[in-house]
Formats: C-alpha cells, sequence, structure tokens
C-alpha cells in the first residue's frame, strides 16, 4: 500500500514537473502586442470598408462612371491587384529593414489614392485612385505572418483570426452604412479621413518588436540579398500550395460579398434592404475567423474538420440564388460566412511553422502567397463575370465550385495541427 501510494507521488510530481517545464519553455509575450493587433484590425477594416464601398454604392457610381460589370469587377478587385506587384519586394524588404518602415511608406500613398476618389470622373481615373489606395494593405497583408509572429508567437494562430475577421467587420460595415451617406463623396470623404487617423497611429505607435528582441538589428548584418530571402521562400512547396489555396478562397468570397447587394436588389429588395443582408454573410465571417482557429487547436487532427466545413460553405454559397429572401436567407449567409472563414487563419499562419521558412524568412513566404493569392483574386473574379454574364445563378454556382476547389490543397497539406506540434 505504501508502495502503491509512493508511486503515484512520484508519477505526479512528474507530471507537475513537466507541466511547469512546458510553461516555462513557453516564451513571455509583451503586452505591447494588443496595440500591435488593434492597429492593424483596424487598418484592416478600413481596407476593406473602402474597398466595398465600390460594391455598397454600386447602383450609384456605375452610372457615374459608365462602367460594364466587368469593369465593376475590375474596380472591385483594384486594391488587391497592386498587391501582385508590391506582395514580393514588400516582403523581402522587410525581412531586411522590418515592417513598420515598408508599410509607413504604403500608408502615405494610400491615404493619397483614398481622397483622390472624390476627383475620379471615369473609370481609368477610379483604377488609378483605388490602386493606390491598394499600396498599404498589400504591404501590411504580405508581412502579417511576421508581424504577428514575432509579437505573438505561440499565440500566432489567435491574433491571424482576429485579422481575418476584422475584413469581415469592414465588408459588412461599408454594406450597411452605404446608403447612410448623403453622397458617394461624402461616403469617400468619411472612409479617408479614417484612413487617415489610423496611417497616423502605425507611425507613430507601431514598433517592429518587442523590447529587447533584437529583429531589427539581425536582418540589418545579414548578408543576405533581398532576392536571396526570396529565393528560399520560393523553393517552399507548401508555401506555394497555400498561396494557391488563399487565392482562390480569396477570389470566391470577395466576388461573392461584391456582388450580393446587387444580386439582392435584382431580386425586388430596396438598395438599404440588399445591404443589410449582403452584410450577414460577413458578420458570419468574422465569428468564423474568430472560432475557427481556438476549435482547430482543440481537434487531434485538423484536416478532416477543415475540409468538411469548406465543403459546406461551398454547397451554402452556390445555392445562395434559391434560398428563400428572410430568414432562411439569413440563416444560409451566416452558415456559409461562418464556415468558410474558420480555416483562412490557420491556412495564412502555417508558413512560419514550416522549418524551411521560420521567422527569418516569413516576410518574403508572405510576399510570395500574397503575390499569388491576389493575382488570383484579381483574375478570378474577372473570369468568372465574364463566363456567367449576368446570371446570378451561374454566378454563385461558379464561386461555390472555387470555394470548394480550396478543400484539394488542404487534403494535400500537413494536417496544421501536427504542424503546430512540430513547432
Amino acid at each position: 500500500m505504501n508502495n502503491s501510494l509512493t508511486l503515484d507521488k512520484f508519477v505526479k510530481s512528474i507530471h507537475e514537473r513537466t507541466f511547469k517545464m512546458d510553461k516555462e519553455q513557453l516564451p513571455k509575450l509583451s503586452n505591447y502586442r494588443w496595440v500591435i493587433l488593434a492597429i492593424a484590425a483596424l487598418m484592416d477594416v478600413i481596407s476593406n470598408y473602402v474597398q466595398f464601398q465600390i460594391s455598397a454604392l454600386a447602383t450609384q457610381i456605375m452610372p457615374a462612371l459608365h462602367i460594364t460589370p466587368p469593369q465593376f469587377s475590375s474596380l472591385l478587385m483594384a486594391p488587391m491587384l497592386i498587391a501582385v506587384f508590391l506582395s514580393i519586394p514588400a516582403g523581402s524588404l522587410a525581412d531586411k529593414f522590418g515592417a513598420k518602415r515598408v508599410v509607413s511608406i504604403g500608408c502615405i500613398i494610400s491615404v493619397i489614392g483614398a481622397f483622390g476618389r472624390l476627383f475620379a470622373k471615369d473609370f481609368w481615373s477610379m483604377m488609378i485612385m483605388l490602386l493606390m489606395f491598394g499600396v498599404y494593405m498589400s504591404l501590411l497583408n504580405a508581412n502579417t505572418i511576421k508581424i504577428f509572429g514575432i509579437w505573438f508567437k505561440q499565440d500566432t494562430n489567435m491574433a491571424m483570426g482576429v485579422f481575418f475577421a476584422s475584413a469581415g467587420v469592414g465588408a459588412a460595415l461599408s454594406q450597411i452604412t452605404g446608403s447612410f451617406f448623403p453622397s458617394v463623396n461624402a461616403a469617400y470623404i468619411f472612409s479617408s479621413i479614417v484612413l487617415l487617423i489610423l496611417a497616423i497611429c502605425w507611425i507613430v505607435f507601431v514598433k517592429d518588436a518587442p523590447k529587447g528582441e533584437s529583429i531589427q538589428k539581425k536582418q540589418t548584418v545579414d548578408s543576405e540579398s533581398t532576392i536571396k530571402y526570396f529565393e528560399v521562400a520560393a523553393k517552399s512547396k507548401k508555401t506555394w500550395l497555400i498561396a494557391i489555396c488563399g487565392g482562390l478562397g480569396s477570389a470566391a468570397s470577395t466576388a461573392f460579398s461584391g456582388i450580393l447587394p446587387q444580386a439582392f436588389a435584382a431580386r425586388g429588395m430596396s438598395d438599404s434592404t440588399a445591404g443589410i443582408i449582403a452584410s450577414v454573410a460577413s458578420f458570419g465571417s468574422l465569428f468564423g475567423a474568430l472560432m475557427g482557429p481556438a476549435i482547430i487547436a482543440k481537434l487531434k487532427k485538423a484536416k478532416g474538420f477543415m475540409i468538411s466545413v469548406t465543403l459546406v460553405s461551398a454547397i451554402l454559397m452556390a445555392i445562395t440564388w434559391f434560398v428563400p429572401a428572410g430568414l432562411p436567407l439569413v440563416i444560409s449567409l451566416v452558415a456559409g460566412g461562418l464556415f468558410g472563414s474558420m480555416t483562412g487563419p490557420i491556412m495564412q499562419a502555417m508558413p512560419i511553422q514550416f522549418p524551411e521558412i521560420g521567422p527569418k524568412y516569413a516576410g518574403s513566404a508572405g510576399g510570395l502567397i500574397g503575390t499569388v493569392t491576389l493575382l488570383l483574386a484579381y483574375v478570378v473574379p474577372i473570369l468568372i463575370s465574364l463566363i456567367a454574364g449576368r446570371s446570378y445563378i451561374f454566378t454563385f454556382f461558379i464561386q461555390g465550385i472555387v470555394i470548394a476547389l480550396t478543400a484539394i490543397f488542404i487534403a494535400i497539406l500537413p494536417d496544421a495541427n501536427n504542424v503546430n506540434k512540430r513547432r
């Protein structure tokens, strides 16, 4: 009996020591990380708010600019198009000089572009202004893996979840408030001023790394060239798979959100009602992005769950036109947004956990992912618009197929939970 008690005490002491060691091995996180996350998330909110103003105000903007549906899709995706050219250099430059400096330059250009919309009178002038506006978010998106990896370390997935959710908030608020402004210019002025304030906050308050971590010094003395950084990231096949997967998912979801107000108006809803109903999907995405990482972290294997929710989201997207208006439509949109956004934060956070990438090449990996993702996010919606024309039934069906294709990449990639454990 005494031997049994002694053995129990011994086993218990081993468990306690192991638990204590595990806690001690986790790096201590700076409280200032919440400031970094708050500013980054708010900048993502206003980015999507401005982008989806094109959608929310489509019934006024399209006649004023004399644009066709494919041109409308081009303007909606314009802030993403610029990222195709900026993401790779943005990530590599941030690896050498720090993300704050790189994104700060982008903020200045984007503020000019945002206010410049007031003077755009045709398709091409608006395209130029929206391309300029997209600069800061292109630079920030390319470096979120690096920024959150440095500040949040073991909690990177959580930070990515909040960042992803903020995009849904911006899109939803844009759809809801579009009809509140007395004119299109008033809407532009409001969003431009908010962007200006947040740009100042980024320049003044954001830091590249917590106090005591000499990330910047290591980068400065590193003899590797910017091209070398990118070459290392480009050799990672898993990073390419994540980039393509993210591009298809972003293309379908952004095009879906952008066309909803017009589709609902075609079903007989007023502009204000159509905007409010369309925003429901974005709120679903908000909760999905927040809940997804927490739920997946508790699973032994993540892959089966991630594939399942992706396919459910694809089906709900494809049948949108046939769902009866009212409560059934609201439930369908919320569920589609909820399931569709659960996997995004996990996928985007994975590269920094790959042995060949790590924190050192995370910026370059993010740049590669950003380039491929946003190239697809720009091209695919335009192709869908050209193929489907003005048929909303066909448009939603194709968008659902594109979402379903991302499940293939999730199946090919390593299980997200296994990657986390290896880290």
